[in-house]
């Protein structure tokens, strides 16, 4: 059942933009989300540190093209649920969250499309709810199975003297206590350490790193905005964040290992067979990095229909390069079958 959102809703897209908004009950408790257009149901899953806004440019693009486009809050964002404590945000719930979206509109099926952490969520959801999810697309991180290693323990090793930021955002409290006492300032360097135009030259020290003592934002570019962000934009990512605080989104990674414990018994190397795409930047850590999983997408995700690593591009690719990659969603959607 969905009802529509109460008064004082978060920032619309553009002026002309028909989009929705509206909250659905889901396992969370609710789910916001934003939908344009009608057609075939396009639900679109969003990174860390973003919102359903992420989506800004795809909407109207994909509503155009004779798609149900619904951009989701995920839980902990925005103005879906925050549920207390990081066993809320283990990935098997967030599935279950995606699945009563799909269901509260009121189709059978859904193409899942995600960036960044969204990315992860989209792949486990095609992977455990197949009969929900009939195709996905992965942005910016591309699809590893579940087993290996336990996740803590491999992100606790890189780094040498200095810590990975996985680690650095897995202690509760942490790197709140970074970010609350000026979050528009926190997402700005953020943003732009990741983007083509403003991340720190080849050389300087790697943002994904901190050292010992110190803070995420010390390597952070100051007093630059990527080209794909202006203050209107920023405005509404530090809004929606300076009323809910990070820690709901935070909990994602202080979830990994809960997330290992129930996913590799049943999970351990299984790969995503339905149609998908994969798009990434070259400049992003996370192609870079995780080369090996891209190579083994003939494996990993042998229904593979598309993929693209797109040059001088870094890891917000939707918002970085949106023409092109609504051009690579609607000719990937249009050959998906009916």
């Amino acid at each position: 059942m969905s009802t529509p959102l109460p008064q004082s809703p978060p920032p619309a897209p553009p002026a002309g933009d028909r989009a929705t908004h509206r909250l659905v009950d889901s396992p969370a408790g609710r789910t916001h989300l934003v939908e344009q257009g009608a057609g075939p149901l396009v639900l679109l899953v969003h990174g860390f540190p973003e919102s359903w806004y992420s989506w800004r440019h795809q909407l109207p693009v994909l509503a155009a093209a004779g798609y149900r486009a619904v951009a989701v809050d995920v839980r902990g964002y925005g103005r879906s649920s925050r549920p207390a404590g990081t066993d809320a945000y283990r990935v098997l719930d967030l599935v279950e969250d995606n699945v009563a979206v799909v269901r509260a509109l009121g189709a059978e099926n859904a193409v899942i499309v995600g960036h960044d952490w969204g990315a992860t969520i989209a792949a486990h959801s095609a992977l455990v709810r197949p009969d929900v999810f009939r195709a996905v697309g992965l942005l910016s991180v591309p699809y590893t199975p579940p087993g290996g290693p336990r996740p803590g323990e491999v992100f606790a090793g890189m780094g040498g003297e200095e810590e990975f930021y996985v680690s650095y955002f897995q202690e509760p409290g942490r790197a709140e206590a970074e970010i609350e006492p000026d979050v528009r300032g926190w997402l700005a360097g953020f943003y732009a350490a990741l983007s083509a135009d403003t991340m720190p030259e080849p050389g300087a020290p790697d943002p994904h790193f901190v050292r010992r003592g110190g803070r995420l934002r010390d390597r952070f570019p100051v007093g630059r905005l990527p080209g794909w962000l202006d203050e209107r934009d920023l405005d509404v990512y530090a809004g929606e964040f300076e009323r809910t605080s990070l820690t709901g989104a935070l909990n994602r990674y202080r979830a990994m290992d809960r997330d290992w414990a129930d996913l590799t018994p049943g999970y351990a190397g299984a790969p995503v067979t339905q149609p998908s795409l994969f798009v990434g930047g070259a400049l992003d850590a996370s192609t870079t990095w995780l080369a090996d999983a891209i190579k083994a997408f003939p494996d990993t995700l042998p229904g593979l229909r598309s993929s693209h690593v797109l040059d001088g591009c870094g890891h917000w690719v939707q918002q970085e390069r949106p023409e092109e990659v609504n051009r690579l969603l609607t000719e990937w959607l249009a050959g998906l079958p009916g």
